[in-house]
């Protein structure tokens, strides 16, 4: 029988493999903080709304996972993103390794790790392979993905009143 924080892993990701980013936000604590090399520093409702946002733009999209562990305290898990990056109409498998704390039944942490220069040459062809490395284009990166999201959560809240 597996441990109940290696179940609430795995639901999340079950989740994610159905785009249910609504499912996968339960899994996390409401103060919950997240963190990746595109979104370093997400607390709370903004890592649910990454979330709900890459799964409402994801395009040929699919997802496996494996390597789940859990104890108490900590979690983690492999996975691969296999999708369209629609900016440029490239596709991407984004290999990554996923860490996790856990209090009171639910995700405290999460925090995954993969090569953002594997990833730009992916995502942006020419250009990433040979400026992705540089701190410069990974620091644009992460800056269009945050405008990205405050525009998608700036959005939802319009939509909401």
């Amino acid at each position: 029988m597996a441990h109940p924080n290696a179940e609430l892993i795995t639901r999340f990701y079950q989740a994610f493999q159905r785009l249910d980013a609504e499912a996968m936000a339960e899994c996390y604590s409401p103060d919950v903080h997240f963190s990746d090399p595109v979104f370093p520093d997400l607390n709370g409702e903004e890592a649910a709304d990454m979330w709900r946002m890459l799964a409402s733009r994801a395009q040929q999209f699919s997802l496996t996972f494996d390597g789940v562990e859990a104890d108490d305290l900590t979690g983690r898990a492999n996975w691969v993103a296999t999708y369209l990056f629609s900016q440029t109409g490239r596709m991407v498998e984004n290999r990554i390794q996923a860490r996790f704390l856990f209090a009171d039944g639910k995700i405290i942490e999460h925090h995954d790790s993969f090569d953002l220069w594997r990833w730009a040459r992916q995502a942006l062809g020419a250009k990433g392979l040979l400026l992705g490395w540089l701190p410069a284009v990974q620091n644009a990166i992460r800056q269009q993905a945050a405008r990205g999201l405050a525009a998608y959560r700036a959005g939802t809240l319009r939509d909401l009143s």
